[in-house]
């Protein structure tokens, strides 16, 4: 079982540069490791007072994670494999990071993620 910890402060801000993830979906260069094992996903929680954007990026090498919350961007469409589930298989799903994390790097290498993007 992996123990993941969160991108320092650095890695954060050097996650931000370059092609976003909208523009270029894929995985890419960690900042903390430099494996090519960076990877996203990202949701709009249906519970949400406003328009909100929840991203998680992650590194499947050296397990190093960040999750945020922004403005949904005006007019972003984009596929979401897990909007099928309900609520509650959704929460259960989130309940543990570690097993929210381990699901979506399933999808990934299932060829599942990454989503597509339409403006």
């Amino acid at each position: 079982m992996s123990s993941w910890s969160s991108f320092s402060g650095d890695e954060v801000a050097a996650l931000t540069q370059g092609e976003s993830f909208f523009a270029a979906p894929g995985e890419r260069d960690c900042p903390a490791c430099g494996a090519r094992r960076l990877r996203a996903y990202f949701t709009t929680p249906a519970n949400a007072r406003r328009p909100t954007l929840v991203s998680y990026v992650w590194c499947s090498g050296c397990d190093k994670f960040v999750g945020t919350r922004a403005r949904l961007p005006e007019g972003l469409v984009f596929a979401d494999p897990l909007a099928a589930l309900s609520a509650g298989e959704r929460r259960a799903l989130e309940a543990s990071l570690t097993g929210f994390l381990a699901h979506l790097d399933g999808l990934w290498d299932a060829g599942v993620l990454p989503q597509t993007f339409a403006a």
